[in-house]
């Protein structure tokens, strides 16, 4: 046995000493451990096997794959986020260099919606599309769990509740006036939608832990308790500010023009799968959707989601760090 074989035993006695485990038994399954595969590391076949049409129709494959490539995405943006709302201290640096890494996947998911928007035939799509009632992406709660992670709970709630609640309000209450169940509930009698019972049902609970959990560690929570030289770094403000950019503009408009490209396609425009008033339930200048509102100016708030503002807005987000 070398010197390297022998430092290596060591570290190995040590690691496996403090979980009380005794090293040569780890050692001796080294001998019967079958190498490892790319396929079987990546769970190839399992992955691969996910995929189940309903219909006949060859692009109901595509738009399968493509939100399970979403699901995917919006799991390493969780990942990502948790490294910031779970760090006991955290510098500019690391804060600055997971939410650029968040921002890359949006940028992934904005830029993919091309994928369906050309990558299927509107006539097919208008066919499968009526066998997902009443399904709907609206249904995705990895993308819930990231808005839960990324802001305040009063940052989501629908504008028209916001002056009746704060902190102290139950979570139960703060989830019924949420933005999104404004895109599940009849207007004239409150009554909720098959699409938001279903969903509901399934991830309420869930989604009341979830809101307790990150109601301390949130991103914007977590970024107004950094020490003030942490806080003005002027790299993270950039990075917070092209962050809400990035989510709550750019990725939702490219969600909206690819539904509009679809749904208003045809001679008769459609509604959406779950049935909601995608419109206002998708476009940032109805429920102005925002993070972290202190890092952008009473213009850029006043102008959030407008068409012609999206441009400067980008620039400034790329260039300044402009406060309120």
């Amino acid at each position: 046995m070398n010197e390297t074989q022998e430092k290596l035993i060591e570290r190995l006695t040590e690691k496996f000493s403090k979980i009380d485990q005794d090293v040569n038994v780890h050692l001796e399954g080294l001998v019967w451990a079958k190498p490892i595969t790319y396929w079987d590391y990546i769970q190839t076949d399992a992955l691969l096997s996910l995929q189940t049409q309903r219909t006949t129709l060859p692009d109901e494959m595509v738009f399968i794959m493509y939100h399970q490539i979403n699901e995917l995405l919006f799991k390493m943006i969780l990942w990502e986020i948790d490294q910031v709302a779970y760090a006991e201290k955290i510098d500019a640096a690391k804060f600055t260099k997971h939410l650029y890494r968040v921002s890359r996947y949006f940028d992934m998911l904005s830029s993919s919606f091309s994928i369906m928007g050309d990558g299927m035939d509107v006539d097919q799509y208008m066919k499968f599309r009526n066998t997902l009632t009443p399904a709907s992406g609206f249904q995705s709660a990895q993308y819930r769990l990231i808005e839960f992670a990324s802001t305040e709970l009063i940052n989501l709630i629908d504008f028209r509740f916001r002056a009746t609640i704060d902190r102290n309000t139950p979570y139960e209450h703060a989830l019924e006036h949420l933005y999104w169940q404004a895109a599940g509930k009849d207007h004239k009698t409150g009554k909720k939608n098959t699409l938001i019972q279903n969903f509901e049902r399934k991830y309420k609970a869930f989604f009341l832990d979830k809101m307790e959990t990150y109601n301390t560690i949130n991103l914007w929570t977590k970024f107004k308790a950094l020490p003030d030289e942490v806080k003005n770094d002027i790299g993270l403000i950039n990075a917070m500010r092209h962050f809400d950019h990035t989510v709550n503009i750019r990725w939702v408009m490219a969600h909206y023009n690819a539904a509009a490209k679809y749904l208003e396609s045809g001679p008769k425009k459609a509604e959406a799968t779950g049935g909601s008033d995608w419109k206002k339930y998708m476009h940032p200048k109805y429920q102005r959707r925002v993070f972290f509102p202190e890092l952008w100016t009473e213009e850029e708030l006043k102008n959030w989601g407008d068409d012609k503002y999206l441009e400067a807005c980008e620039k400034l987000t790329n260039n300044s760090a402009l406060k309120k």
